[in-house]
């Protein structure tokens, strides 16, 4: 594979053409608010993975509209006073998995709170939260599910739910809200960017290849699914391009980045054709703070920097979530 996308330089200075609408934060207020009208109910219940060195928390909370969303909740064993938490996001199609796989930020001294996302699960790690909401027509997949409407849209109410697994993750006794970081690869780090908008008081913001950012040029840049289901439905849906355009950019990572107030590291890849880097450096050159930066990967694709990431977000949040 060879790359294809702007040159790194340009990539600096890339800028999105997507345009953010006039109701952008009444948009977002009235979707939390509604949310918020419903008791968050956090209910954290102990599981035995016979691991020796964590605790392992099943968890359900109250998202959009109310209904149950899943989590994973994981402390060092012994853990008696609040910690710095981590809440991470799931990649396109994964679920929370299984609680064993969640080790690395409770052995690295954190909380970690792990949201399941809504009616995925099925793709590559199993999920348990069902999305009871109905959809009009939509290509195979998540992208395009109720489309033509911002307020039927799939992605509000996985944000929605995304901003209330923080607070469900806050609302932990062992969980020290002063110092909560937002994390994920792929949807989950298009997840993150958007709690980075939508929580003003984050201590770090983590996005790793991040997905649904920059959609009028990752539309039409790359063949690779999940962009493409954008295609696809058009493709089927003649003459919809600009109400479809109106409602992805009401979730575009690009709008919720200009209004962060964490400090962030960012990863990209040059070779990633189902993120494209140019769609990545999109949301990291608007990412409103100045404390940012971004790891590039000069010869990969969507896996990204993978485990090297990792390694570089065990060297970075420690500095943030412990000041």
């Amino acid at each position: 594979m060879s790359r294809f996308d702007l040159p790194l330089d340009e990539l600096r200075a890339y800028r999105s053409a997507s345009a953010e609408p006039e109701d952008f934060d009444a948009f977002w207020a009235k979707t939390l608010d509604e949310a918020r009208s419903h008791a968050l109910d956090a209910r954290f219940e102990r599981v035995d993975t016979r691991l020796a060195t964590v605790e392992t928390y099943d968890v359900t909370f109250a998202g959009f509209g109310g209904q149950p969303v899943k989590g994973w909740f994981v402390i060092p064993a012994g853990t008696r006073e609040p910690l710095p938490v981590v809440v991470e996001f799931v990649g396109y199609g994964g679920g929370r998995g299984l609680p064993h796989t969640h080790l690395l930020w409770a052995s690295a001294g954190f909380a970690h709170f792990v949201m399941d996302t809504r009616g995925q699960g099925s793709g590559w790690a199993p999920g348990d939260t069902p999305d009871p909401v109905g959809s009009g027509p939509a290509y195979p997949g998540f992208l395009t599910r109720g489309i033509e409407d911002p307020y039927e849209f799939y992605y509000r109410r996985v944000f929605a739910d995304a901003v209330r697994a923080v607070e469900a993750a806050r609302s932990h006794p062992l969980t020290d809200a002063s110092r909560t970081a937002a994390i994920g690869a792929s949807q989950g780090g298009g997840i993150a960017l958007a709690v980075a908008g939508l929580v003003p008081d984050l201590a770090a913001v983590a996005p790793d290849v991040p997905f649904l950012c920059d959609f009028p040029r990752a539309t039409t840049i790359t063949d690779r699914h999940p962009y493409r289901e954008v295609a696809s439905y058009l493709k089927t849906h003649r003459g919809r391009t600009e109400r479809v355009a109106r409602t992805l950019a009401y979730v575009d990572g690009v709008h919720f980045a200009a209004r962060a107030t964490a400090p962030a590291l960012f990863s990209t890849a040059l070779e990633d054709l189902t993120c494209p880097p140019s769609t990545v450096f999109a949301a990291f050159n608007a990412y409103a703070h100045e404390d940012k930066a971004i790891e590039v990967y000069d010869f990969n694709d969507h896996e990204g920097g993978d485990f090297f990431q990792q390694a570089a977000q065990l060297r970075w949040l420690p500095e943030k979530l412990t000041a």
